[in-house]
């Protein structure tokens, strides 16, 4: 982080340094910043003894497994985010009662050259066999359902996924 922050956005001065990757404090006028850690939601989709992954159409880990999800808005919940996020990629339909959040886990996403801190909350849904889901194209290349002995964990694009699938999928 220290490299992308050679000045400090309040004065400009070079004099500050970033405390344990996380805290920017500017030595000339004290300003502080701290880098904490955004908010993200990831959903395992079970349906009739197969799980739901999606191939993501966009960096990072472009055309890696993924679980639908995504960033947590200013002012919402961690559910609202799963209820949002997976209207606007698979078109479902959901209430705060489907869900169930059943874990959390830290995870490092590099953007833009960027590395961003996430929280990812970790939700599971039951859907009915034969649930129907339009992908959204701008997000998703395609989404497959998988069962346990099919799913290739060397295609998975997230370490924070990983963990999820071989603690909450391959047991």
């Amino acid at each position: 982080m220290a490299e992308l922050f050679k000045y400090c956005p309040n004065c400009g001065s070079q004099n500050h340094e970033f405390i344990n990757t996380h805290r920017f404090e500017c030595k000339d006028c004290d300003f502080v910043y701290y880098h904490n850690m955004a908010a993200a939601v990831m959903v395992i989709v079970e349906s009739d003894g197969k799980f739901l992954f999606t191939v993501r159409n966009n960096e990072p880990a472009k055309g890696k497994l993924d679980f639908p999800g995504g960033f947590v808005d200013p002012g919402e919940t961690a559910a609202e985010a799963v209820i949002r996020e997976l209207k606007e990629e698979l078109n479902l339909d959901l209430k705060e009662e489907d869900l169930e959040m059943i874990d959390s886990e830290a995870n490092d996403y590099e953007y833009k050259n960027i590395p961003y801190r996430t929280l990812d909350i970790i939700f599971k849904i039951q859907l009915p066999k034969n649930t129907e889901l339009t992908i959204e194209d701008s997000e998703i290349q395609e989404f497959m359902w998988l069962s346990k002995d099919e799913i290739d964990i060397s295609k998975i694009g997230f370490k924070s996924m990983l963990k999820v699938v071989k603690k909450h999928v391959l047991i």
